[in-house]
C-alpha cells in the first residue's frame, strides 16, 4: 500500500460530488481525500496498484491531474 500526491483543479464540494463516483469505483484505492484549502488541491489517495488508474479516473471527471 502506497500514499500518492497529485496536483488537480478539484477545488470545490460539486467538484468532489463530480470526480467521487469515479475515484470510488476503483478497487485498487483504500482511500482519498482532496485539500481543497492547499492552493495546490492536492489529491492524496492510498492505493495498491497503479497510479494510472487514478489518473485516467480524474480526467475523465473532467479534471486536470499531474502527480507532484
Amino acid at each position: 500500500m502506497e500514499t500518492i500526491k497529485f496536483k488537480t483543479n478539484i477545488n470545490c464540494g460539486g467538484c468532489l460530488k463530480s470526480v467521487t463516483p469515479h475515484l470510488n469505483e476503483l478497487d485498487s484505492i483504500e482511500s482519498w481525500k482532496v485539500d481543497i484549502e492547499n492552493p495546490d488541491k492536492i489529491l492524496e489517495v492510498r492505493l495498491e496498484g497503479d497510479q494510472n488508474e487514478v489518473v485516467k479516473a480524474v480526467t475523465e471527471a473532467g479534471f486536470e491531474i499531474e502527480k507532484v
